[in-house]
């Protein structure tokens, strides 16, 4: 089966730069599936999982937005964050959900409620990802 170049890139630097038969990613208007000789395309990316199949098996990555720009022999992701799956802390993100979730309940204003919504969204993105549920 025929392969595409897959690059995910965060302010931090490279995360990812390997091939695949096809990437999914969660985009704004939901998910897409990407081919080799895709058509070109750019495309805001939600808060979630980017799956990449390849003969080998699944590789997933937790995404926390960005930019999805593809080519027909190659996909770029530009994201504001992006751990693989084998590289995040469970625990960690656990404790991340359980702040964010103590932060709603005690309904505060609106931005502080806005920043928690996204935290718990991002806490619960990393531990799908990290136990294989997307």
């Amino acid at each position: 089966m025929s392969t595409i170049k897959v690059n995910i890139v965060t302010p931090d630097g490279p995360v990812y730069d390997s091939e695949a038969n096809m990437v999914i990613a969660v985009t704004s208007t939901g998910e897409l599936g990407v081919l080799p000789g895709h058509i070109p395309m750019v495309a805001p990316l939600e808060i979630g999982a980017v799956r990449l199949n390849k003969d080998s098996g699944t590789e997933r990555i937790a995404v926390s937005g960005g930019f999805l720009e593809v080519r027909p022999d190659k996909v770029t992701i530009l994201a504001q964050a992006a751990e693989l799956a084998e590289d995040i802390d469970a625990d960690r993100a656990i404790e991340a959900r359980k702040r964010a979730e103590a932060r709603l309940q005690a309904k505060q204003d609106d931005t502080d409620f806005k920043r928690a919504e996204l935290s718990l969204k991002r806490a619960m993105n990393r531990l799908n990802v990290a136990k294989g549920n997307f």
